[in-house]
């Protein structure tokens, strides 16, 4: 089990490396001057001088990456803006801080994003097609497919308003949505996320719904399961001991890459709501032209993901001695 891990540990540090110095060499090639696109408005010839210098512009592009990835393990010093500590993603001149330190104060809304939005999709889309097998061609089945496939038609950019309108300024059933810190107000933190949760699972769960009782109607039918019936083992008994099970694996590969996606940053739900995290810092880094902002959040991002596909690859492995040994 362990060499599988470090097979695919290793594995995902040369995609890492192969994103991270590709995206390095598009941004630098691109024809722009990564100097100029940081030097604030009114701009000086000096000003610009000393960015180009803090940034290493003034050496060789290969020199330049190997001070990029160096400075991810030991840090590095950037100038007159101070040195740098590991690990060193570059220093966001529009936001006037170390990219680091720009991710460390927005990703906590994302991770809370992301943790409460998971357990939304996972126990409504689960519990959902469940039902839905379990009920097989009744009114419930039907609504709950047809529920599912609208769900999964729809999008947050369109949903996410509606429901503040209809919740938080008709109804005034909800707070307005916005990240508190866990930390200093949970219950501030539940009331102010519960929205984005909601909406961003609407399409997760909708998927989820339709994907378990496939998985569930397939497993029905399959020779153990009749076998099991026939044994005399009660249909309660067979569900849960042996349908369930044989669904496992496709419902914790699907779990796992979207676990990936929305810890990675929920660009998408974050534009929505306002929400300042690591998905909402990535459309401002793009709109400000922020080059190592831009790099260091593709960089996390790529790293969460396939943290995710790891661990999906373990429990794959946990379940089925073949994959590892394979």
């Amino acid at each position: 089990m362990l060499r599988f891990l470090i097979r695919r540990a290793l594995g995902a540090f040369v995609i890492i490396f192969l994103l991270v110095a590709l995206t390095f060499f598009a941004f630098h090639s691109s024809g722009n001057n990564p100097a100029q696109m940081n030097c604030p408005k009114g701009c000086t010839p000096q000003l610009l001088a000393q960015i180009t210098h803090n940034m290493h512009l003034d050496r060789s592009l290969g020199q330049q990456f190997w001070d990029y990835i160096t400075g991810l393990f030991v840090g590095q010093d950037m100038g007159t803006v101070g040195h740098c500590a590991a690990p060193c993603l570059g220093y966001s001149y529009a936001g006037q801080a170390f990219v680091w330190d720009r991710i460390a104060a927005n990703y906590p809304a994302t991770f809370v994003l992301a943790v409460g939005g998971a357990i939304c999709f996972l126990s409504i889309g689960v519990g959902l097609g469940m039902i839905s097998a379990w009920k097989q061609g009744s009114l419930l089945d039907r609504v709950s497919s047809s529920i599912s496939l609208v769900g999964q038609s729809t999008q947050i950019f369109f949903i996410g308003p509606l429901a503040m309108a209809l919740f938080v300024y008709n109804l005034k059933w909800l707070d307005r949505p916005e990240y508190v810190p866990i930390t200093q107000d949970p219950w501030g933190c539940f009331m102010g996320m519960i929205l984005p949760w909601l909406v961003m699972s609407v399409i997760f769960w909708s998927n989820y719904t339709r994907q378990v009782r496939s998985l569930m109607l397939e497993q029905l039918s399959e020779d153990h399961i009749r076998a099991a019936r026939a044994k005399g083992m009660s249909n309660r008994y067979v569900w849960w001991r042996y349908a369930l099970r044989g669904a496992m694996a496709p419902i914790i590969t699907i779990f796992g890459i979207d676990l990936g996606a929305v810890f990675s940053g929920a660009i998408i739900t974050e534009v929505t709501f306002s929400i300042h995290g690591l998905g909402f810092l990535a459309v401002k880094s793009v709109n400000q032209a922020d080059l190592y902002l831009e790099l260091g959040v593709l960089l996390f991002s790529s790293a969460a993901i396939l943290l995710f596909n790891i661990i999906v690859d373990a429990a794959y492995a946990l379940l089925d001695p073949r994959v590892r040994l394979g």
